[in-house]
């Protein structure tokens, strides 16, 4: 005994030492290798279970325990039956002798450690391992370790990891199941009993406020007054044991619900208990308990059952999130929703002693769980709610005992005293889902509209106005004033989000109830337009300019709240524009024509008296309101672009007057904001509303009014200063649009396009001018200062070119071919200048990026001499060496020029017809030649991505190149086995592609996983005998090594169906040949375990079946070579 005391003593003062803040990192390695060094010894477990009895020290414990679990889950088989039998006897022992004393955390490892032998070795060796765990929770004095054991057995063996095989998994499934009603049954009794015990010393309170919770709502939710009574009794004070257990029992219970199925083993009277016990929850005065006693215990002792009631909605979430439901337990479900809304009923009722805003704030304290983040009731009772709607509402909403309408009203409760944004995000969320729900069930019941309407129509109003007020300062103003609107996360402020989530609510009513919709949004937006109208009343001139003569700090501040609240509703507007149009254009037409003409007012009014320039009080708080405002108004007003094109198309034979009208005005508000001095917000905003005009509504006359020419000059004219770069593309887009796209409502012969394409000419000239001017100064070489100059200009011509191409690529022939007349100059100066910039990357990417758009929108115009004359030089200016410049040397900019090269080549190899195949061999050759062998060793996915799509669109839309098909030829023969060209080619590419399978990168495998399928698909690929004969099963061989090595996990799904694809070409061969030779290579395997894993991969030819016997084969080879890795060296199997 001597050795084992002084060996502890040594490990003791190694431990100490080695958590010590003075050890090195070169002494804890030290350590750290001695340690690992005595785990691997045979028999060092004797040892650990002699330290783990004698020692108190935490460190020694854990690590004898680690030494345990590491002989228990790595070495268990080579471990001689003597030895294992004295470890599953000695390992109870001890926890059962000391689980009292031991620190939390050492027990509950000790508890998975002695799981960890049931995994391997219950029922066959370890027979008693479950029997004891129901026998410890049966005994009061060892309930909590009993359910602790129980706890870590559903984890550990319900849902093992890998370290077994499919057989054993199953059959620990197998084996759980067939305990689950006795575990459910103990439970119940343990919960059961535990509440009555208290329920009955509990004192009755006097009759309060809140005690006589019955009420009409509870009586026709639970359908018998016996259950109201049931759920009305008070709570019981449970004591610290009481409480620890039942928590214990719940935890247990929340993770048997997410493994176990919806059966009649959840019994009625579980869920009862569960229901008394999410009362701890929801009971503030449960809570209050420890204000009235006023220790700290107490106050812990409220945090335990605030504790409980989260538990126990945890356990009612788990059994929520299953959306299949066997028809025998629907009876059930109602019943959870009936005792859960009679907990909704409870928390959101009002009485003297609480607001249910207070109330909410109380419950939404977080609690700490067990071995879980801190959570509180209220995110566990809105994850009800959303679980309610989202997967069992359409369930429910047919049974007529359950007063859906009553659950609205206090889900609406619910959600506008939540005491948090994030509540009230979450419940808009379920607000969301419902109205989906909603608005696909009238689509799908088209008769029944009216009535699903009516039954729903005040609660939807109601949300629709109290939403509205949320959002507005007038009512909100102290929680919208908390609100971020600096820091950007994804992309929008904290402000923003609330913005557009209250606004797509709006937006779902809108779409049920248009015209309550709009009758209670339009006044409250008229009465904010009537403060911002009548502004200009003080509006004063001074020395300097124009002043707004508000002062009073009160008066300033109500202006700021009117203004963002304008702001606000404006954006309300703007997002329902979608539904004024299309077939209910007539029914709405008041309602639209009254929005826009106020619209076109307000934009006019924010021009005419320039607020945006004017000088206020408080200038950093009512300057950008009124930037804001004015910028709103011009988004509003272009949302409504459709509904104008719809107008125009409506009136433009008979009386127009209205429109043109509207129309006139509009750009006369656009007009003056089109300029550099203007901020650059509003500055967009008029841009896009000019764009829109352009593009969507086209009206014949916009080139006429004088507002739109003043723009024109204003564009072309060299002298003036240039606008912004985004404002400058946008407004080019627009003229150019004007001039280009076809009018609506008007035959081909009244289109003008001979002046319009004059007119286009002299506007791309000017725009234009200094760029082609570069061809004869570019030759010369440069100054570093002149360099920087041509490269803006480059940049902003090509910005603008690049936009106006882009614009009309989707247009009629006519208008792109006016387009390519009006830039042909300006791409023969781009490509002369091509070359001279080769080693500028940040110029060859933007140059790229030009001829790729016009690859993609004008190839058919461009003609196919000039189209190969660009495509050759782009050919011989990529050089192996060029390549190899921008991919390795030049960073993410030189990549990015590559890639864009590439595209354009994609977008040649897809071209129909003849006229570009004579490119494919060198395109074929600069893939495989010069641009694979740079990437192909490169760890960076740079380039990969584009240069594996430019190969499958080759094979893809060129297919006849590599197999000529003669129909003829497969008559003859019967089968169609074509002649092969170009072979090798193909296998070039074919091995590229089946490299990029043992690279890390999980993108780069999906894409190309998915072009091959695709190429199976559309041509057969794995059918053609080059694959079947040479490729297939190297393919199915790289396929399943990955699924081996787990390099790939999120792909398993899509790499086990490809597998199948593959394998069914050939099965004959795939189970006579390959399956053989595969287990036959594998290392790590014995022949014996080879033979098994060859005997459970069946023969099976569907694709189901093919793919579990696949990840079967995957799990049990990698257990296999795990559990040989644990022998002891020298182990003699026979």
């Amino acid at each position: 005994m001597a050795s084992e005391e002084a060996s502890l003593r040594a490990l003791e003062s190694l431990m100490t030492e080695f958590f010590h803040n003075c050890t090195t990192n070169e002494r804890k390695r030290e350590i750290e290798e001695l340690l690992n060094n005595f785990a691997q010894q045979i028999g060092a477990w004797r040892f650990c279970l002699y330290f783990l009895s004698s020692t108190r020290n935490d460190y020694v414990m854990m690590y004898s325990l680690t030494v345990f679990e590491n002989l228990i889950n790595k070495m268990w088989l080579g471990v001689p039956s003597q030895d294992k039998m004295e470890i599953r006897s000695c390992l109870p022992k001890l926890l059962l002798a000391q689980h009292k004393t031991l620190p939390y955390f050492i027990r509950n490892k000790l508890c998975k450690v002695i799981v960890d032998i049931g995994r391997q070795d219950w029922p066959m060796f370890y027979h008693d391992f479950f029997t004891n765990i129901l026998q410890l929770i049966q005994s009061p004095v060892t309930t909590p370790l009993g359910l602790i054991m129980l706890k870590t057995t559903s984890e550990e063996l319900a849902c093992p990891r890998e370290d077994l095989s499919v057989a054993r998994k199953e059959e620990l499934r197998k084996l759980l199941l067939d305990q689950v009603q006795t575990v459910l049954g103990l439970l119940t009794g343990i919960l059961e009993s535990i509440w009555d015990k208290h329920s009955v010393t509990a004192a009755t309170p006097p009759p309060s406020p809140t005690s006589g919770e019955s009420g009409d709502l509870l009586s026709s939710l639970l359908q018998s007054p016996n259950a109201a009574k049931l759920l009305n009794q008070p709570i019981p004070i449970l004591d610290t044991e009481s409480e620890y257990i039942c928590s214990l029992a719940l935890e247990c219970l929340a993770h048997l619900f997410s493994w176990i199925p919806l059966s009649t083993s959840i019994t009625p009277s579980l869920l009862t208990t569960i229901f008394h016990f999410a009362r701890f929850g929801c009971d503030t005065r449960v809570r209050k308990m420890s204000s009235v006693n006023g220790s700290s215990q107490n106050s812990v002792l409220g945090q335990e059952r605030g504790r409980l009631g989260v538990l126990a909605m945890s356990c009612i979430n788990e059994l929520m999130s299953k959306n299949c439901v066997p028809m025998e337990f629907e009876e059930y479900l109602l019943r959870m929703f009936q005792q859960t809304f009679y907990l909704l009923q409870k928390i959101t009722k009002e009485n003297n002693a609480h607001t249910v805003k207070s109330r909410l704030e109380e419950l939404d304290e977080r609690v700490l769980c067990w071995g879980r983040q801190a959570e509180s009731y209220i995110e566990k009772f809105t994850d009800f709610l959303r679980l309610f709607v989202s997967v069992h509402l359409r369930r429910i909403e047919s049974y007529s005992q359950f007063p859906v309408v009553e659950f609205l009203a206090l889900l609406f409760k619910y959600t506008f005293h939540q005491p948090t944004h994030e509540g009230y995000f979450s419940c808009l969320d379920i607000w969301t889902l419902f109205l989906d729900y909603l608005t696909s069930k009238i689509k799908s019941r088209l008769a029944d509209k009216e009535a699903v309407l009516n039954r729903y129509e005040d609660a939807l109003v109601l949300l629709l106005t109290e939403v509205l007020n949320r959002i507005q300062f007038r009512y909100n103003q102290a929680q919208l004033e908390e609100l971020d609107d600096e820091t950007l996360d994804d992309d929008q402020t904290e402000w923003q989000r609330y913005l557009r989530q209250s606004l797509e609510v709006v937006a779902k009513v809108m779409e049920l109830l248009p015209t309550h919709a709009f009758s209670t949004l339009f006044p409250v937006l008229q009465d904010n337009l009537e403060v911002y109208l009548g502004l200009q009343q003080f509006v004063v001139t001074s020395g300097t300019g124009h002043r707004l003569n508000i002062t009073a700090e009160n008066d300033c501040r109500r202006l700021h709240c009117s203004l963002r609240d304008l702001s606000s509703l404006l954006q309300a507007v703007g997002r329902l524009a979608e539904y004024f149009i299309g077939d209910v254009f007539a029914a709405r037409f008041n309602d639209a024509l009254t929005v826009v003409e106020r619209l076109v007012k307000v934009t006019l009014y924010g021009s005419q008296i320039k607020l945006y320039n004017i000088e206020t009080a408080v200038p950093s708080v009512l300057k950008p309101d009124l930037i804001d405002v004015h910028a709103q108004s011009l988004a509003a007003l272009q949302a409504y672009a459709h509904w104008l094109a719809q107008f125009y198309s409506e009136v433009h034979r008979q009386n127009p007057e209205q429109f043109i009208s509207l129309v006139s005005t509009a750009l006369e508000a656009i007009t003056p904001l089109i300029s550099s001095k203007v901020q650059e917000k509003l500055l967009l905003s008029a841009c896009h509303l000019l764009v829109s005009l352009a593009t969507t509504v086209r009206p014949v006359f916009l080139i006429s009014i004088p507002a739109v020419q003043k723009v024109f000059n204003r564009i072309t004219d060299t002298s003036a200063q240039r606008l912004p770069d985004k404002a400058q593309v946008l407004v080019c887009r627009a003229l150019s649009n004007v001039l280009l796209l076809p009018w609506p409502n008007l035959p081909e012969s009244e289109q003008q396009w001979a002046v319009r394409s004059t007119n286009h000419a002299s506007l791309i000239s000017a725009l234009t001018r200094e760029y082609r001017q570069l061809k004869s100064n570019v030759i010369l070489p440069q100054r570093k200062v002149q360099l920087e100059d041509t490269k803006v200009i480059i940049h902003q011509t090509l910005s603008v070119l690049e936009d106006i191409v882009e614009s009309i690529s989707g247009e009629s022939t006519k208008s792109r071919q006016i387009c390519y007349q009006s830039l042909q100059e300006s791409v023969q100066v781009s490509l002369a200048l091509f070359p001279a910039f080769i080693h500028q990357s940040d110029v060859t990417d933007e140059m790229l990026s030009f001829f790729l758009t016009l690859f993609q929108g004008l190839r058919v115009q461009m003609g196919v001499p000039f189209t190969e004359q660009i495509i050759q030089t782009f050919l011989n200016m990529f050089t192996r060496e060029q390549l190899a410049e921008s991919i390795l040397h030049e960073g993410s900019t030189g990549c990015r020029v590559v890639e864009k090269f590439l595209k354009i080549l994609q977008v040649v190899v897809q071209e129909p017809g003849q006229v570009f195949k004579p490119f494919l061999p060198s395109v074929i050759s600069l893939c495989m030649e010069q641009v694979y062998p740079i990437i192909a060793e490169r760890s960076s996915p740079d380039v990969k991505a584009e240069l594996f799509e430019l190969l499958f669109r080759i094979l893809h839309h060129n297919w006849r190149y590599f197999f000529k098909s003669s129909v003829l030829a497969s008559v003859q023969r019967g089968v169609a086995e074509e002649q092969m060209e170009n072979e090798a080619q193909f296998s070039a590419i074919m091995q590229a592609f089946g490299q990029s399978f043992l690279q890390p990168d999980i993108h780069l495998f999906k894409q190309n996983l998915f072009y091959l399928e695709t190429l199976n698909t559309k041509q057969k690929l794995y059918h053609k005998k080059i694959f079947r004969t040479t490729m297939l099963f190297q393919f199915v061989n790289v396929l399943l090594q990955v699924l081996v090595h787990k390099s790939h996990d999120l792909l398993q799904e899509e790499i086990g169906i490809a597998t199948y694809n593959m394998a069914s070409v050939d099965f004959d061969g795939f189970y006579s040949a390959f399956l053989p030779e595969f287990l036959a290579s594998c290392d790590g395997v014995d022949s014996n375990q080879k033979n098994v894993l060859a005997r459970n991969f069946k023969m099976d030819k569907d694709l189901p079946s093919f793919t579990q016997n696949v990840h079967r084969l995957v799990n049990d080879l990698r257990y296999y070579r795990l559990c040989n890795d644990s022998l002891p060296p020298g182990t003699v199997k026979l």
